[in-house]
């Protein structure tokens, strides 16, 4: 092997790093412009730290590969280069990984850490906006608790990066927003840079359930549909309006008059614009049919079906469509929609050369979801399936990162992406694997060996013997 398998061509000022963001301990500042399109900017900057090498360790790229006895070299937050005998820079941090494994950060897709924090209370359960059936102008982040116990759960299991979406009790919940896992007194401060927003929609029992019971539209399935329908067809006539408002002061007419603003509407039509990514909570593949027909009529883009428990019945179509599946290992039958599940979906998805992801949506599940791609992988080796633990990997990595629209930036050890990483004790497809370090940007945020490198919630320390008279 070359000394240099991928070396960065050039490590000065870039957007990406101007874009970056904040460590939690550092004053929070503008780091992304504000717009009226961005209203509420990250305030996150890359933190500080020492140049690092992990030496001789076995690696899962998240692009498919597995290498073995290979340095990793880390520095201004990125990763420099991969190989062989790496020279460390002055100054360097220097682990010897030898009978260890490394990873890319892992990539949860579908989380409500922060919206329904653990353990749960009825004053922080801020994930489902249920009072209307289409609730667009609704935002995840504005729910967002920093202080949830859950995170540095999440990021002992290696999570390094989280897509927070509302939950499905609507058919249309509002944005999602894409989160670094790192302590932080606002979301501003945790919100990744740049990535775009999310649209949480959702077909099936849960909406039909939740309006079916207050006796309004939709009560059924083909409620669902029409609802979607009304609320797409609403959004295209905004933007038409808008459309037309904005080629009327370019052709130099400054009389034109802005259309009254509707705060659903703009979410809408941003998803017809391409800016917002739909992630469609959806489990038969019938429905998933329909709603792929819906985006043909309304010229827009599903990113990704989520749960999607009976995939692998139209694995192809979702492969022609670019589609991804966000799915479970082996969760199913907890409720009728769920009941058609195989544990060879992901596998099946793989094969038909759709883009396969594993998620979470549980706040015990996030913390092993590295065993949860080994069953996934396990299945897939009982089909008969002839793939590697390293292309598996992908189902956590570079598949996740491609879904937020990430994938230029995190999801695989690569010269000139931000150093997320894991190492683990040994293979993460072992039960018995723990993550050791972790390291986000290049900065260590978590060590198995060092509970302070954490830290703790605020939640966590609480009152211990509260007064009396404490206000």
């Amino acid at each position: 092997m070359n000394k240099h398998i991928s070396t960065l061509a050039a490590l000065g000022a870039s957007a990406l790093l101007t874009l970056a963001g904040c460590s939690s301990d550092q004053p929070e500042e503008q780091t992304e412009a504000w717009s009226p399109e961005n209203p509420f900017p990250s305030t996150y900057q890359v933190p500080d730290s020492p140049p690092l090498l992990v030496r001789s360790a076995s690696v899962y790229s998240g692009t498919g590969e597995q290498l073995e006895g290979v340095d990793v070299l880390v520095q201004d937050g990125k990763f420099v280069a991969i190989g062989e005998d790496l020279d460390p820079p002055r100054g360097a941090t220097v682990i010897d990984a030898e009978g260890k494994w490394l990873t890319p950060g892992l990539i949860d897709v579908h989380s409500h850490m922060g919206v329904y924090p653990s353990p749960a209370t009825d004053n922080h359960a801020d994930g489902n906006e249920m009072t209307a059936p289409v609730t667009a102008q609704v935002w995840a982040e504005h729910s967002i608790w920093p202080q949830d116990p859950q995170w540095e759960k999440a990021l002992a299991g290696g999570v390094t990066t989280a897509l927070i979406l509302p939950g499905s009790g609507n058919l249309i919940g509002g944005r999602g927003v894409t989160v670094k896992n790192i302590r932080s007194t606002t979301v501003q401060g945790m919100k990744f840079p740049g990535a775009p927003y999310a649209l949480k929609m959702a077909c099936g029992e849960n909406p039909k359930r939740v309006y079916g019971e207050r006796n309004q539209l939709p009560s059924t399935r083909m409620g669902n549909m029409a609802a979607f329908r009304q609320a797409w067809a609403e959004a295209a006539e905004y933007k038409i309006e808008w459309d037309t408002y904005h080629a009327a002061l370019e052709s130099g007419d400054n009389s034109a008059e802005a259309p009254e603003r509707d705060l659903k509407l703009d979410t809408l039509m941003e998803v017809l614009n391409g800016n917002i990514r739909i992630h469609n909570h959806c489990y038969r593949a019938d429905e998933m049919a329909q709603m792929m027909d819906m985006a043909r009529e309304f010229d827009y883009k599903i990113t990704a079906f989520h749960h999607a428990i009976e995939a692998y019945k139209l694995a192809p179509q979702l492969a022609d469509a670019d589609i991804c599946a966000v799915v479970w290992a082996d969760w199913w039958g907890f409720k009728q929609e769920a009941f058609d599940m195989v544990r060879e979906n992901l596998a099946l998805l793989e094969k038909a050369g759709a883009c396969a992801i594993i998620h979470s949506d549980d706040a015990f599940q996030v913390q092993r979801l590295n065993q949860e791609v080994a069953k996934a992988y396990s299945a897939a080796r009982r089909m008969g399936m002839d793939m590697t633990r390293g292309e598996a990997m992908r189902w956590l990595t570079l598949n996740a990162a491609t879904s937020l629209g990430l994938a230029d930036q995190i999801g695989s050890i690569e010269a000139g992406k931000n150093a997320d990483l894991v190492l683990w004790t040994e293979d993460p497809f072992s039960v018995y694997a723990l993550a050791e370090k972790v390291w986000i940007d290049g900065a260590l945020t978590y060590d198995l060996n060092n509970p302070s490198v954490a830290g703790t919630s605020d939640f966590n320390i609480g009152i211990i013997n509260p007064e009396e008279n404490r206000p």
